[in-house]
């Protein structure tokens, strides 16, 4: 991002879906954080326990970490979701709780050219029956999605807040979304098990005569939106 945007201001804006370690221990290692030239707004919900505010500068006291938040030279504003319809820019936000242990939600922007929904810690119900769901993700352009287990793995695993790719193309279908991104992939899984889980969600697309398209997320992958887009 420094490479890209090498002089002049750079104004940020993070999303937080939780506080759970995996979603913010990368901070202290932003490289934008060491630049007076950034200004880094994030917006997340409450911690489970500690307020936003704790629950990412608290990581970076002496015990953890050699510099401490206060000491850091950029300008960071940390909100903690009062309301849940705001602007970033000429985008349009809203959040909503998602099922996950703690406190949990995901996200549908309004872009210019597209509707984009992020739920990357969340459980679907069972075969996609889930009204709130399916009334905010309704006709998404692309939704990225906790699609973790396979069937079989979710036999055991059931309650975790985590969902399973049949659940998630379920979902997907009945929602009318365009493209569905499975997200979260599970440590255990290298990219064979990757590559099977897609080729079974597309197999279940096909079996239903759906129009969804279904991606695997993976690394440095870009998904650019069309057209204009109403809300």
């Amino acid at each position: 991002m420094l490479k890209e945007f090498p002089r002049g201001p750079l104004n940020l804006s993070l999303l937080l879906s939780h506080t759970h370690w995996d979603h913010i221990h990368g901070l202290p290692f932003f490289a934008p954080l060491y630049q007076s030239r950034c200004r880094l707004r994030i917006l997340g919900s409450e911690g489970a326990r500690k307020s936003l505010i704790a629950a990412l500068t608290g990581q970076m006291e002496s015990t953890y970490f050699p510099v401490p938040f206060s000491r850091l030279p950029s300008n960071i504003e940390i909100e903690e979701l009062t309301d849940f319809n705001f602007g970033i820019g000429p985008v349009l936000v809203q959040a909503q709780r998602a099922n996950h242990p703690g406190v949990t939600v995901g996200y549908r922007l309004f872009s210019p050219t597209g509707i984009v929904c992020f739920f990357p810690d969340t459980e679907p119900h069972r075969g996609g029956d889930d009204r709130g769901m399916l009334d905010f993700i309704h006709e998404a352009d692309v939704l990225i999605l906790d699609s973790q287990y396979d069937r079989q793995e979710y036999q055991t695993r059931a309650g975790w807040g985590h969902g399973c790719v049949d659940d998630s193309v379920a979902l997907a279908l009945r929602a009318g979304v365009k493209k569905l991104v499975l997200f979260h992939h599970d440590p255990d899984h290298d990219d064979r098990k990757i590559d099977a889980l897609l080729k079974h969600a597309r197999a279940l697309v096909k079996k239903q005569r759906g129009k969804l398209k279904v991606e695997a997320a993976r690394e440095g992958m870009t998904i650019r939106l069309g057209g204009p887009k109403s809300r």
